[in-house]
């Protein structure tokens, strides 16, 4: 069992009132975490932290922050085996997920290094004579990132790196799903040598959560706000924020298609799209909920898909597929196939029905609107196969959801597909690729009812500081009175 801490102003801290909550795991049961439940005492004495933390560090030459971000990459690379360990043991999915976490969680540090250095203006053209006018980039102030559990180490890093190398200081306030994982994010840049108060981390009980979300974002030092999770919570954050007139980033959920057009290659669509499916069991706002295929090709691509799908089981090991964050997300995931079944739909899945957290993943083909599988995003190893007559047709389809994350077309015909590609209403569309890609440097985000704003490199660098325009008159200047 993990004991875990708050990290305030540099210090490890119980709860103010020595309260705690657990966190059990997914696939025992048994008690995987015991961790803070942070007050409201506690949240104030977080975001006084960070502000008074905030003047030194925003004023910290880019090259000394960057060295300190390259120092806390290398520090998370070294604490490698303790993020696979806690994110198994909260979140229940594979080890081989959570090594890419770690990697990619690393590679954000890296490339947030490099832009420490990239926080630029620009002389702006002004009408008054003598008068040198320039749009400069500044930091913000306190930063609060609320991550979720999914991809535990990208998602918990991605909230701060960005923030910190734009010079601004952090709250990253942890997932309830899994509060050990999302503490070890701190550890890494206590390790590294960050000043105290820079990044502070906080744990709270689920029923706790909405006082402190509000209490954080409603807290004058707080400029930016950022969340990734589901579009329920989203709004609420968004509600919340726009309360308190904080600018806030969000990413979303997703109910990402994959489009399969009549000329492709069905064997690179098949792996791509089974990829896109059932990796982490579909819990991941990247993951493929709707395979669009061309009618044409329609049968043979699913026979494909079934005969890849039979070779992939879902099982508590150190498989590829293991299990789901919790039984009650399985059992809601099969039971959004029980209706696809009583509505008439086909569903091939090597073994129905759920083993506690473990589902096996499932196709279900011939898909009419009134399901659920067609209208709800499913977060789950099932996917949905809808076709299609023409090229019109699937950028219909594509885009009849209140999603736009990501998605992926595929066709030998790269002047065809980036047609069929700029019409869908996506933030992300890859061509012959899987909608589940990410890297440090690009930028990261959706459209319609997947968020807001963008992660990532440069795009980042616009969230996360406030453009200030300043003028130096040299020369005497000519008034009317």
């Amino acid at each position: 069992m993990f004991q875990t801490d708050l990290l305030i102003n540099g210090e490890v801290r119980p709860a103010s009132n020595g309260a705690t909550f657990e966190r059990r795991n997914p696939a025992t049961g048994d008690v995987a975490t015991r961790a803070p439940a942070a007050t409201l005492d506690d949240v104030d004495a977080a975001v006084a932290a960070a502000q008074a933390a905030f003047p030194t560090w925003s004023a910290m030459l880019p090259g000394a922050r960057r060295a300190l971000l390259l120092k806390a990459a290398d520090k998370m690379e070294a604490l490698r085996a303790q993020f696979v360990e806690a994110a198994v043991a909260e979140a229940g999915g594979a080890p081989v997920w959570y090594q890419f976490n770690v990697t990619l969680a690393a590679n954000m540090l890296r490339e947030a290094a490099a832009m420490t250095t990239q926080i630029a203006g620009e002389v702006i053209p002004s009408d008054v004579p003598g008068s040198l006018a320039m749009g400069v980039r500044q930091p913000c102030g306190v930063v609060v990132g609320i991550a979720p559990w999914n991809a535990p180490v990208i998602l918990g890093t991605r909230a701060v790196a960005m923030p910190l190398a734009c010079g601004n200081t952090v709250i990253l306030k942890a997932s309830e799903l899994c509060p050990a994982l999302h503490r070890l994010i701190g550890q890494v840049f206590v390790e590294a040598g960050f000043p105290a108060g820079v990044v502070n981390v906080i744990t709270n009980a689920p029923d706790d959560a909405p006082a402190v979300v509000e209490r954080l974002i409603a807290a004058p030092a707080v400029r930016r706000v950022n969340f990734t999770g589901s579009t329920k919570v989203g709004r609420i954050i968004a509600q919340t924020a726009a309360k308190y007139l904080k600018p806030v980033l969000l990413e979303l959920g997703g109910k990402n298609p994959v489009v399969v057009l009549d000329d492709a290659d069905l064997d690179a669509a098949v792996d791509a799209a089974a990829f896109s499916a059932f990796f982490n069991q579909g819990q991941i706002c990247m993951s493929a909920d709707r395979i669009l295929v061309a009618s044409q090709v329609a049968d043979e691509f699913t026979r494909k898909l079934a005969a890849k799908t039979a070779t992939l089981k879902a099982a508590r090991s150190d498989a590829p597929l293991a299990g789901m964050v919790d039984p009650a997300a399985a059992s809601r995931v099969d039971a959004m196939l029980q209706d696809a079944r009583k509505r008439g739909a086909t569903v091939t899945q090597s073994q129905e029905g759920v083993d506690g957290n473990v589902m096996q993943p499932a196709i279900v083909d011939k898909v009419t609107p009134e399901m659920l599988v067609y209208q709800e995003e499913s977060f789950g190893p099932i996917v949905s196969i809808i076709r299609f007559e023409s090229d019109e047709e699937a950028i219909r389809l594509a885009n009849d959801s209140e999603y736009g994350l990501s998605s992926a077309v595929f066709s030998r015909d790269i002047g065809r597909a980036m047609a069929v590609a700029q019409r869908i209403e996506s933030g992300i569309c890859h061509i012959n690729g899987p909608t589940v890609h990410d890297e440090a440097q690009m930028p990261f985000g959706g459209v319609k009812g997947s968020g807001y704003g963008r992660f990532g490199g440069k795009a980042a660098i616009a969230e996360f500081t406030d453009l200030r325009w300043i003028t130096v008159q040299t020369s005497p200047r000519h008034y009317p009175i």
